[in-house]
């Protein structure tokens, strides 16, 4: 197993999930993976999240340890000895500094996009209230806002919030057409679910066609998931 890349704590990671057609997908499908799905259903999903107390190689990121991201993605697997690897892929990841992004792309090749961003999160994580993740200038601001009312509780087996997040891996098309794998170790979390989304702003100005149009549509559902320490380990060329 590769050696790790990144540490830190994610926090208040918001998901916005949307079901499509998998047609959409299968351009962007890395090689070597094939799409995952949840009873016969696909998604993306718009996920906010914090960056907390980041180290990169094992050093403090100084200036660059707490930070918001937002980044939309969709679900692959992978089988591999009789184990099936269950991931992502990304299709856009936005976060607001330029260092934390050209790390991303140059180790990972990974589709990041620098702009302003900021949070607000309401309550606490015994009795949260609200989470938002604003991304974009003053012009073309876009608020992912989510709203809950009960606790958190732990995911239940087989239940969506669990197909959703509970992925450890990550898969990245590399710019020759080959593909890297690499390990996100976290904990299970706690979710608040479900959860009453708002999605504001013009998300063209971020996404292509058919992911904006995608966005602005009714959600299939929505839910904060708590978070917890993460490792993310180095990439290892697979395809």
């Amino acid at each position: 197993m590769p050696g790790i890349f990144l540490t830190a704590t994610w926090r208040y990671v918001a998901m916005l999930n949307f079901e499509v057609d998998p047609s959409i997908l299968v351009p962007l499908l890395p090689k070597g993976t094939e799409l995952d799905e949840s009873r016969g259903r696909h998604f993306i999903s718009l996920v906010g999240f914090l960056f907390l107390d980041t180290h990169v190689l094992g050093v403090p990121a100084f200036f660059h340890r707490d930070f918001e991201e937002v980044n939309l993605r969709f679900y692959a697997r992978r089988s591999v000895g009789g184990e099936t690897r269950r991931g992502v892929v990304f299709i856009r990841e936005l976060v607001p500094l330029p260092l934390v992004a050209g790390a991303a792309r140059l180790t990972y090749n990974e589709p990041y996009r620098t702009i302003p961003m900021n949070h607000t999160v309401v309550g606490t994580e015994g009795e949260l209230q609200s989470v938002e993740f604003c991304f974009g200038g003053p012009r073309d601001e876009c608020r992912l806002t989510l709203h809950v009312d009960a606790g958190p509780q732990p995911m239940m087996p087989g239940s969506d919030e669990e197909f959703l997040s509970a992925r450890a891996w990550g898969y990245t098309r590399q710019r020759d057409g080959g593909t890297v794998e690499y390990w996100v170790n976290h904990a299970r979390w706690n979710v608040w679910s479900p959860a009453a989304a708002q999605l504001d702003g013009p998300l063209a100005e971020f996404y292509d066609e058919p992911f904006a149009s995608i966005l602005s549509e009714a959600p299939a559902s929505a839910f904060v998931a708590d978070g917890s320490a993460v490792a993310v380990h180095l990439p290892e060329r697979i395809v």
